[in-house]
């Protein structure tokens, strides 16, 4: 029974959260209509919208359970030291720094179009 009272907490924070801003829409409309001028919101509805915001925050805090901690330490715990600094996705195997080797032997083609040169002549 303890787990519904943040959900019943958020529910109520957003209701009131909608109806002070519905409340603060109709006295702008009724301070229009009555041609006088806009110089704040009364006090009753600035409270309501902020006491509605703080139970919709512990209510959602409450719902969300415990944090994770953030630390790097603590990822980092099981990894060596080896392991931290190997990025395979910035491997790079295809380059031209072969080419520059005394031992480099150019691959045969593997391209169809060599083929059909021999064929042609």
């Amino acid at each position: 029974m303890a787990v519904i009272w943040p959900k019943l907490i958020f529910i109520f924070g957003i209701l009131s959260l909608f109806h002070a801003g519905y409340s603060a829409a109709q006295h702008r409309t009724y301070m229009r209509v009555t041609e006088q001028e806009f110089i704040s919101l009364p006090t009753d509805i600035v409270v309501q919208g902020l006491l509605s915001l703080v139970l919709t925050m512990y209510g959602i805090l409450h719902i969300a359970g415990d944090f994770k901690e953030i630390r790097a330490n603590v990822q980092l715990q099981n990894k060596s030291w080896e392991n931290v600094g190997n990025r395979p996705m910035f491997y790079t195997f295809a380059h031209r720094g072969r080419a520059l080797s005394p031992n480099y032997v150019a691959p045969q083609s593997k391209n169809s179009l060599d083929g059909m040169e021999s064929i042609a002549s």
